[in-house]
């Protein structure tokens, strides 16, 4: 039965795949061979994740779930049930993940990391905490007494509180709220070692401990502190006087996304009731909001950061980024890519080949002009800073900054006016186009032009953690067809066309119709056919429906995906020939990959673009052919690696199913280390030839 109320094939919601994904990473936390440090990290991965499915999902549903009008009666009432199916799942799996901390912690406190309260600590550590509070915390404490708050709709939502009760023999009882300084003191406080132990404390408990410090000479005696957390719809408002330019609007945007409505409630189910019923009115909650009594502590996203305390026998093995000999630093990288296709598989490989790319092209006489598409950047970002220089340098370029990137327009909108003030044309994208590719243009005055096409950001912190593919090419061929992109973005009403790029949205759809239809004949004729695909999300309809005819005609499809997927697997003459799975891992898999059989010609693509509506309809996404026998041999490797992992790989069937994909070997094969230890083998064999 179909998930979606407009689909007559099998199919899974979106949010419910992605309620299935974010338990698979739950899952990964609770598996005893897992460091106990990076299950801490996947733990805060987990509520991170959540955190930002209701401010965008939930909120989304909760709109659609409250529409007036006639023509909505039946979109009102499939969001209505999907609100609460989706909430049911959260209730159980906040179970899941509640008792999935409590083993961590114990798993911490027997390898010498307990986590205290305030009322563990031995005197020379309660002691510590309070020379700490007042030398280092105090400042950035400001409590308000709840009935001076008119709301808390311009409060940060990404936040942790504390909800105060004071009382004393003189006084009547009153009620405060602290925001934690979570942003300049941390979360974790590190206590000096005792025992051979290494102590760590909650800034919530230093706070609760401090309390009497915090309300000095006011006559109060007694001080409970509650935590709570809420989470508000992230849709931002639009102000649409055409007399605002585009970073404007989208900055006016962003605090307007600071007033949203409150959606979700967290928070300590011991708190009095009389405290309770002041901020539920504060919080102005409606019936569809989610309010959810918890345990002592929220936001546990704050694990991705808990201390290591030098204990990296509790951490993953550091796997150090494999160095490319063909890529010298010592000759030009412009050279060496104009002379053969060349690629760089993060975090395997380093990304510092991408940021030399362009800080040779900043200096380099023979480059006129840059062109790059920027969706998110670092927070120190050297790729921009190279755009910068070469701006200086006399070169002429062009940023294209997607100002939308979700959660990152703040930090886009400092880059941009950094880059406008040294001379970059800055370019805000297509209008009511996302633009979502990764490419860089750098034009030469002799010799061939130079692009990158990229399946991830040009991050340096995403290249270290996340899974991608650069190509890097002179091939003119490829080059002509991403100056055509670019001409695109600053004329989208200009007809264009491309011959080698899938680019959305254009033709990327109707160019997957065809490598997908041209598999299907070929099955029907009884010739060898197959789809390999190594995605983050499938979740369009028509593209989900493709692959059921494929399967229909014996077409072998084997997809690894990492998140939403709405396909349904094995189902008797719809999906039977069709096996996904998903990969949860020391890094996050990100890259987009395909491998067609196309009659033994083996056509592989790399790119930005997932099999989502807004991939290959709303947004600027370029798919390229990888042409270079090399390289296309590594992708085949690289997918094909994922489709065999048997250690690391959920089966991904439509159910929710936590198995481990049987691959029919009894040997354990984990893509991610087989993918390390074969770029170091070929780096070992490189360095010995030279």
């Amino acid at each position: 039965m179909s998930d979606s109320y407009h689909s007559s094939y099998p199919y899974v919601d979106r949010d419910v795949s992605w309620m299935y994904f974010n338990h698979r990473i739950l899952q990964e936390a609770m598996r005893e061979n897992v460091p106990p440090l990076e299950r801490l990290s996947f733990l805060g991965i987990y509520s991170n994740n959540l955190d930002e499915f209701f401010r965008v999902r939930m909120a989304t549903i909760s709109r659609i779930a409250t529409m007036h009008g006639k023509n909505v009666a039946e979109e009102k009432r499939h969001a209505n049930n999907l609100f609460s199916r989706l909430s049911e799942m959260n209730d159980k799996l906040s179970e899941e993940y509640a008792d999935a901390v409590k083993k961590v912690e114990h798993v911490l406190e027997d390898n010498g990391i307990p986590i205290v309260n305030q009322d563990m600590l031995s005197d020379e550590q309660r002691h510590y905490v309070k020379c700490l509070f007042r030398e280092k915390i105090s400042g950035f404490v400001s409590p308000v007494w709840i009935n001076h708050l008119y709301e808390f709709s311009h409060e940060d939502d990404d936040r942790i509180y504390l909800a105060i009760e004071l009382s004393g023999p003189s006084r009547k009882t009153d009620y405060a709220v602290v925001k934690l300084p979570v942003d300049t003191c941390g979360r974790f406080i590190q206590l000096p070692s005792e025992d051979g132990k290494t102590y760590v404390m909650y800034l919530d408990d230093v706070i609760r401990l401090c309390l009497p410090h915090i309300f000095p000479g006011m006559g109060f005696t007694e001080f409970n502190a509650f935590s709570f957390k809420f989470t508000k719809d992230a849709e931002m408002d639009f102000d649409n006087d055409l007399h605002v330019g585009p970073l404007e609007k989208i900055a006016k945007a962003v605090k307007s996304r600071k007033s949203g409505a409150t959606l979700r409630v967290i928070y300590d189910r011991n708190m009095p009731q009389p405290l309770l019923i002041s901020l539920m009115k504060k919080l102005k909650l409606d019936k569809l909001d989610t309010i959810k009594p918890s345990g002592r502590y929220h936001n546990h996203k704050d694990f991705m950061s808990f201390p290591a305390s030098g204990r990296t026998d509790l951490k993953y093995p550091i796997w150090r980024a494999v160095i490319k000999p063909e890529l010298k630093r010592s000759e030009s990288l412009l050279q060496i890519v104009a002379e053969k296709d060349r690629f760089v598989h993060v975090p395997y490989h380093t990304f510092d080949y991408v940021v030399r790319l362009l800080q040779e092209a900043a200096v380099s006489k023979n480059v006129k002009s840059i062109k790059i598409t920027l969706y998110r950047v670092a927070k120190n970002s050297k790729i921009v800073e190279a755009l910068i220089a070469a701006a200086r340098n006399g070169k002429k370029v062009t940023a294209v900054v997607e100002l939308l990137a979700r959660f990152d327009e703040s930090s886009n909108i400092h880059w941009s006016r950094k880059m406008q003030d040294a001379g970059v044309n800055v370019v805000f994208g297509v209008e009511g186009l996302k633009v979502h590719s990764k490419l860089v243009l750098i034009g030469t005055k002799i010799g061939k032009d130079i692009a990158v096409i990229g399946s991830g950001n040009f991050h340096e912190g995403n290249a270290k953690v996340y899974t991608d593919y650069f190509l890097m090419t002179g091939n003119p061929a490829i080059t002509k067809d991403v100056a055509s992109v670019f001409s695109f973005i600053k004329r989208p009403y200009r007809p264009v066309t491309y011959k080698h790029l899938l680019v959305s949205p254009n033709h990327m759809r109707d160019y997957f119709h065809d490598l997908i239809d041209a598999e299907i004949k070929n099955a029907k004729k009884s010739l060898p056919a197959f789809i390999h695909i190594k995605i983050n999300h499938i979740t369009d309809e028509d593209m989900v429906e493709r692959l059921y005819e494929a399967s229909k005609a014996g077409v072998d499809i084997k997809i690894s995906v990492r998140g939403n997927c709405s396909i349904v697997t094995g189902v008797k003459t719809v999906s039977e020939n069709i096996k996904a799975s998903g990969i949860i891992d020391r890094y996050l898999e990100h890259a987009r990959l395909f491998h067609f059989h196309a009659n033994g010609q083996d056509k592989v693509f790399l790119g930005s673009a997932d099999w989502m509506p807004r991939n290959l309809d709303n947004r600027v996404e370029v798919i390229t052919p990888v042409f270079d026998p090399e390289i296309k041999s590594d992708v085949i490797n690289t997918i094909n690696y994922a489709l065999s992992d048997n250690t690391q790989a959920r089966v991904v069937d439509g159910t929710g199913s936590l198995k481990i994909q049987d691959t029919g070997s009894d040997k354990p094969f984990r893509s991610q280390e087989e993918l390390y230890q074969r770029y170091s083998e070929i780096n070992r064999q490189e360095i010995e030839k030279l």
